[in-house]
């Protein structure tokens, strides 16, 4: 390994332990805090701190990790089928296998009424704890979103968040693995807990 790739690879790795730590919770801030502790200027691809990310987790946590994704996966379908009607699917760390500890379940859900989702998701039983509009500017676009958290009894938290309905078949990259963020929708997660319960969806290598 040359220097410069010897030195990313100790910024990746410091960057993914302070994230494992909680002492930072953005990639961006995680690897310039990270180098500038070891003085250095090399910076890792978010691609390479997250695969560090997911070692240390393996390392820390073990079998207690699968248990945990199994169960939050199992949580997952349970939400999912209370939030059929608006076409839900599993994203973030459940579906791509690396869920840890502190980790959230991530589910997308499209409606033109944000408000009808919330509504049954109370109506339904569960525990919202908060629920905020969330703007992205994308060049000349301002995507908006409700993000809707509600805090579940088995101890996690599942994030629902209300997309618009033309947003449903946009396919969106994803910023630290560089594939498509496809996620599982509900037959596919059901699938997936009777014949391979534990599998990730992390590419081998980061897509340009």
């Amino acid at each position: 390994m040359d220097q410069p790739s010897e030195q990313r690879a100790r910024v990746a790795k410091e960057a993914a332990r302070l994230l494992y730590i909680g002492s930072s919770e953005e990639y961006k801030h995680a690897k310039e805090r990270a180098a500038r502790g070891f003085g250095l200027t090399s910076m890792p691809s978010n691609y390479e701190v997250a695969i560090e990310l997911d070692l240390i987790a393996e390392e820390y946590e073990g079998e207690e990790r699968e248990r945990l994704l199994n169960a939050m996966r199992e949580v997952a379908i349970v939400i999912m089928k209370d939030l059929v009607d608006y076409n839900p699917v599993l994203t973030g760390s459940v579906w791509r296998g690396t869920a840890r500890r502190g980790s959230d379940i991530d589910i997308n859900v499209y409606s033109s009424e944000p408000e009808d989702v919330e509504s049954l998701l109370i109506n339904k039983g569960y525990n919202v704890r908060e629920s905020e509009e969330v703007k992205l500017v994308k060049g000349s676009r301002t995507i908006r979103s409700r993000h809707i958290s509600i805090q579940l009894a088995e101890g996690p938290v599942a994030e629902v968040i209300v997309r618009p309905v033309e947003e449903m078949r946009e396919e969106m990259r994803c910023e630290t693995y560089g594939d498509l963020k496809r996620g599982l929708k509900l037959p596919e997660l059901e699938k997936l807990m009777r014949t391979d319960p534990l599998r990730k969806f992390v590419p081998r290598r980061r897509y340009r």
